[in-house]
């Protein structure tokens, strides 16, 4: 598998997707993704456990979810007469977890019903799964040198146990000198969008990259690199909005190089009740539908930033994948039925 270098190039379609899951399950290539993503979630935990993280497990289903997706939609459940949701991410059980402990973490799985088209990007899954990281007191500063700790740990350890499963997947790990031995990139949505228009792409200054835009971003980099400060509007109710320059999102999202996009999104929190109901209104929220976080914030939550690597995206950057399907054992492509 190569990895995908030319952001322009066709993206991999769903007709690529294995015929059975029998088949798929027993190619090698996807044996070799799966021991190499194995080897990811436990340098992962170990690294988290060692810096005081207790891992929690939240529900997969419950009266509302994270509202903040861009596109997809959310899925219902009957639950004894009341309608619930899936989860699209755990954000809002996240924040409730800190009641309890002050470093916490979780893998969990994440279901969002994508738009038809993002079949095609390379990148969308329905269901997926993210490391979901969450820290009472903590300083966008703070959590974007933890994000960028984690990511090279978890890279280092993947290199240094796992040579057999890169050789077989034919990924240079020579890819990885940049990451390992330099600083993230930095730059602000601003500058991204200028770079994006200096290009000759048209990016909104109000929106977030998009998936294109990502693309030829990250293929101009030989490292990881955040862009941070999105336009508020961009993101949802939760992603702070900094006190200093109101209209700015005091946020991040870490992008892989070689065009791979978009790693991680995270942000510090929102966690007053005023501001929570307002920016809820101001994104076209009804506040009345999340009674039980509410009454959690208004209570007292901690102040908090966090963030969440999508497991899968991760696994593709690392093994060099065509496209994010091939680091599922059960790929969910959007609009493609599937066991």
């Amino acid at each position: 598998m190569l990895p995908l270098t030319d952001p322009t190039a066709a993206p991999a379609t769903t007709d690529r997707l294995p015929g059975t899951p029998v088949h798929h399950l027993t190619h090698p290539t996807t044996r070799a993704v799966i021991r190499l993503q194995n080897g990811m979630l436990t340098a992962a935990r170990g690294f988290l456990r060692a810096h005081g993280f207790t891992e929690m497990l939240p529900p997969m289903i419950g009266p509302v979810t994270d509202p903040g997706v861009r596109g997809s939609k959310q899925v219902d459940v009957d639950y004894y007469g009341h309608r619930y949701k899936l989860m699209t991410s755990a954000i809002l059980y996240k924040q409730a977890s800190l009641l309890a402990f002050d470093k916490i973490f979780c893998i969990a799985p994440c279901v969002r019903l994508e738009p038809l088209e993002t079949a095609n990007t390379s990148r969308h899954l329905a269901e997926f799964h993210q490391i979901d990281v969450e820290v009472a007191g903590a300083s966008r500063e703070e959590i974007t040198r933890l994000g960028e700790d984690l990511v090279r740990h978890i890279v280092r350890e993947t290199v240094a146990h796992h040579a057999e499963e890169f050789e077989a997947l034919g990924r240079d790990t020579g890819a990885f000198t940049e990451l390992l031995g330099e600083p993230f990139g930095h730059r602000t949505h601003a500058e991204a969008v200028a770079e994006l228009r200096a290009l000759g792409h048209e990016q909104s200054a109000d929106a977030e990259i998009d998936w294109h835009g990502e693309a030829l971003l990250s293929a101009k980099s030989g490292r990881p690199f955040f862009v941070t400060d999105y336009p508020k509007g961009s993101r949802g109710f939760y992603d702070r909005e900094s006190r200093d320059e109101p209209g700015t999102l005091r946020n991040f999202d870490i992008l892989a190089p070689e065009g791979y996009g978009e790693l991680c999104s995270g942000s510090e929190r929102e966690f007053e009740y005023a501001r929570i109901v307002a920016r809820m209104r101001e994104t076209g929220e009804n506040p009345a539908k999340y009674g039980w976080y509410l009454q959690m914030v208004r209570d007292g939550i901690p102040d908090s930033a966090g963030f969440g690597i999508g497991l899968e995206r991760f696994t593709r950057y690392l093994a060099g994948l065509d496209a994010v399907w091939q680091a599922s054992a059960y790929p969910k492509v959007p609009g493609v039925v599937a066991p």
